[in-house]
C-alpha cells in the first residue's frame, strides 16, 4: 500500500510539472547497439493487474531499446510518463485511459499502437482524506461562487486557517467602489474527479459594468499538508481560480494559477492570493447551490 501510494503522488507531480519538458527519454541513444526496429518486432505489454484495476503494469522486452511510456485521460490530457523498461502506472480515477509504447532506438523512434484501459471507479483509499470530497464532491464535481457578503482580509506570512486566524481588514466588496469591486455574477468555478483533476471556470471580466464571460477548462493539482497548514491548489492549461479583479491591480507577478486555501468546508472555500511583496489578501468564496 506504501508504494501505490508514492506512485499516485508521482503521476500527481507529473501532472503540474514534468510533462512540460521533452518527450523523449534523457538516456543517451548513441550508447545502444547499432539496431534498427520495425514496429512489428517490438516487444511489449500492457496489462491492468487483475487485482487492482487501477494498476496498470507495463513491460517492454527490448534490450536493445529505451522505454517511453506515456499516458493520457478521455479529454486527451497527459497525466504523466515513464522510461523504465517495466513499471507500474498507477491511475486512482475512473474513465478510460490511453497508453502509448514508443522504444526509442539509435536508428529512431517506433511507435506502437496505443492502448485504452477502463477503471470503473475512483479509488476511495486514494481519496479517502474528506478535504478532496468537500473541494470536487468526488466525480460529480463542485461549483463555487464568490462570496460578495464576507468581506476581503488582508493578513500576514503567519496566518494559517480563516476558521481559527485572527481575521485581516477590509471592508466589505461593496464598500470599496474605488478598488472597482463590483457586486456583480463573478462566474464560478467547478472541480471534479471524473477521470481526471477537472476544472472549469468561467470568470466575469473584472471591467466596471461588463458581463462578459469566458469559460476554460484544465486540470488542478491540490497538494494536502499535514494540520491543513500549507494547503495549495495549481492550476495548469491557461486556468485561473475565480476572482473579482486584474492580478496587476495589486503587483506585476500577482498570480491567481496557485493558490493557498486557508479555508475549506462543505459550503465555504478561503483561498490566499500572495503578492510578491509578501503580502496576502484572502478572497471567500461558497458553495453553488
Amino acid at each position: 500500500m506504501i508504494m501505490k501510494r508514492i506512485l499516485y503522488i508521482l503521476v500527481t507531480a507529473v501532472t503540474i510539472g514534468s510533462l512540460l519538458f521533452s518527450c523523449e527519454p534523457v538516456e543517451d541513444r548513441e550508447s545502444l547497439p547499432a539496431v534498427s526496429l520495425t514496429s512489428d518486432a517490438v516487444k511489449y505489454s500492457i496489462v491492468q493487474s487483475p487485482t487492482n484495476e487501477h494498476e496498470i503494469v507495463v513491460t517492454s522486452n527490448n534490450p536493445e531499446a529505451i522505454s517511453y511510456w506515456s499516458y493520457f485521460d478521455s479529454k486527451g490530457n497527459a497525466l504523466g510518463h515513464s522510461n523504465k523498461s517495466n513499471d507500474i502506472i498507477a491511475l486512482p480515477f475512473a474513465g478510460t485511459f490511453t497508453i502509448h509504447y514508443t522504444a526509442y532506438t539509435r536508428g529512431g523512434a517506433v511507435e506502437t499502437t496505443p492502448v485504452q484501459v477502463t477503471i470503473s471507479e475512483n479509488d476511495d483509499n486514494y481519496f479517502r482524506d474528506e478535504r478532496w470530497g468537500r473541494l470536487t464532491n468526488g466525480a460529480e464535481g463542485k461549483t463555487w461562487v464568490l462570496n460578495m457578503i464576507q468581506p476581503l482580509e488582508f493578513v500576514d506570512s503567519k496566518y494559517e486557517n480563516s476558521t481559527i486566524s485572527a481575521p485581516g481588514w477590509w471592508p466589505l466588496l461593496t464598500d470599496i467602489p474605488w478598488a472597482n469591486l463590483e457586486d456583480k455574477n463573478w462566474g464560478e468555478v467547478t472541480f471534479d474527479l471524473n477521470g481526471g483533476y477537472n476544472v472549469t471556470v468561467t470568470q466575469t471580466n473584472p471591467t466596471v459594468g461588463s458581463a462578459e464571460q469566458t469559460t476554460k477548462t484544465g486540470t488542478f493539482n491540490y497538494t494536502l499538508t499535514k494540520e491543513f497548514k500549507e494547503d495549495k491548489i495549481a492550476f495548469n492549461g491557461g486556468v485561473e481560480m475565480l476572482h473579482p479583479n486584474e492580478a496587476s491591480y495589486f503587483s506585476s507577478s500577482f498570480s491567481f494559477t496557485n493558490v493557498r486555501i486557508v479555508e475549506l468546508t462543505e459550503t465555504t472555500l478561503s483561498y490566499i492570493a500572495i503578492r510578491a511583496d509578501g503580502g496576502y489578501l484572502v478572497y471567500h468564496l461558497i458553495a453553488k447551490q
